[in-house]
């Protein structure tokens, strides 16, 4: 039964940057990353070497643990690069183009007409299966569990966060067969949730095949995790797969073509850049592309992702392989004197979860140039309460990050370990009094419970 909820804990993050409704196609990149620290806790295992040429759906590597899940090209070329890091770990192996961009080609059915067995391998076989991740532990969906549900978002409410139903637009047919891919995965429901708060799509509004869900309030309405807790919760021994909504047109896209098209759109965002709007692209591709002459200011950060849970990346980085933004927000590394820029100046410029400072009676139309100065260091952990505020779980985050960094596992357990991510406690990092990287200590926890309890 379709569900409607309203968050009354959350926070919006209001900041300058928000890209416009228009959408620029990019040419054929001149060269791609994949990286394996994309998949948390996956080993790689190379199945091309350097020099190597491919098209683009190759498999490139393969879990190394878990072999039927492999890793594919998104353009057809040669690989340039396997980039190592300490140990010989493979931090990325690079696809220089070669302009054509030939396609493997794959053999796919009438989807009404496949078994479960037949799409789950055919998904496997292309490089499709890593789209699918897996709650809880949040990591790539084991193909041996049996997920009881399978949820897709059709919005974000991260600050700047991309509009999905421009995303998406036109769209509709590939997104469909998606749907009907992954509804052959589960016994249970196949969730899409929409924003109750503002018009959704045709794409999503027409979805067959699916329970459609509303969600209202404020951030982190969009997020997964908070609509699997208000929907379908998970208990112990039960897993439930998620999927991003561009990423379902890609898989709906392979089960229409017989091709590995990883074409998607994503939102170059933020303070600092001139023109923030968007751009249809090829995963993995390096940001310069989307940079250049469009950054105006000198000492900025550019982040694959948005700002709560994106990664910090180069200039001439690579977008990571789940994000749908980039984001240029100014760098926080200068000091900041008390009484002009510190916590005692009037602050009329500063954006604050509380009261401290006098812009919280401004129009909700107000936005923020904020940096990533966190404005302290990382201090005792105190209870200030400021967390349950932002916190729209019926779990006591305060009590369960404690639990994660004294690695507690009963604790963990108790306290609803199994049912959060570390981007569910992003809010909770960013209002943080004592500055910990709250994140990181969930993900740990995480760590320990699946090497310790699954």
């Amino acid at each position: 039964m379709s569900k409607s909820i309203k968050l009354k804990k959350g926070l919006d993050i209001r900041l300058v940057g928000e890209a416009k409704a228009v959408k620029s196609k990019l040419a054929a990149p001149t060269i791609v990353s994949v990286k394996p620290s994309d998949f948390h806790n996956m080993t790689p295992k190379m199945v091309v070497k350097e020099g190597e040429s491919v098209k683009a759906g190759s498999i490139l590597f393969h879990d190394k643990y878990k072999e039927s899940i492999k890793f594919a090209s998104p353009i057809s070329g040669i690989v340039k690069a396997i980039v190592r890091g300490e140990k010989r770990r493979i931090m990325e192996v690079l696809v220089e183009s070669d302009g054509q961009q030939a396609f493997e080609s794959g053999s796919t059915g009438k989807i009404s007409e496949m078994s479960v067995e037949q799409v789950k391998e055919t998904m496997l076989a292309s490089g499709l299966w890593p789209f699918l991740n897996q709650r809880p532990i949040d990591v790539i969906a084991d193909p041996e569990n049996a997920p009881k549900a399978i949820f897709v978002s059709a919005f974000s409410s991260a600050p700047l966060a991309p509009d999905y139903n421009f995303l998406l637009q036109g769209k509709g047919d590939e997104f469909q067969a998606g749907l009907d891919a992954l509804g052959k995965l589960t016994s249970g429901k196949v969730h899409l949730t929409l924003n109750s708060d503002g018009a959704s799509d045709e794409v999503f509004k027409n979805a067959k095949g699916v329970e459609i869900n509303k969600i209202s309030g404020m951030h982190p309405g969009g997020n997964v995790g908070t609509q699997i807790h208000h929907i379908d919760p998970i208990n112990k021994g039960e897993f439930v797969w998620t999927v991003n909504a561009q990423d379902v047109v890609i898989i709906g896209r392979y089960f229409l073509t017989g091709k590995y098209d990883a074409r998607k759109v994503i939102a170059l965002t933020g303070s600092e850049i001139n023109d923030p709007q968007y751009f249809e692209i090829i995963s993995g591709i390096n940001v310069r592309e989307i940079l250049s002459d469009k950054i105006s200011s000198d000492n900025v950060r550019v982040i694959s992702g948005n700002v709560l849970t994106g990664n910090k990346i180069d200039q001439d980085g690579y977008i990571g392989f789940y994000h749908n933004e980039v984001t240029v927000i100014p760098e926080g590394d200068h000091l900041k004197f008390v009484a002009t820029k510190g916590w005692m100046s009037p602050g009329f410029d500063k954006f604050s979860n509380s009261r401290t400072f006098p812009t919280w009676i401004l129009p909700k139309s107000k936005k923020f140039r904020l940096d990533t100065n966190t404005n302290g260091e990382e201090r005792a952990f105190v209870m200030t309460g400021e967390l349950e505020r932002v916190f729209p779980f019926d779990i006591l985050p305060m009590h369960l990050v404690k639990a994660a960094i004294t690695d507690d596992i009963d604790g963990m357990e108790n306290l609803g370990i199994y049912e959060v991510a570390p981007e569910d406690f992003a809010l909770c990092e960013y209002v943080c009094t004592s500055k910990i990287d709250i994140q990181d200590k969930i993900r740990q926890g995480l760590d320990l419970i699946a090497s310790e309890c699954m």
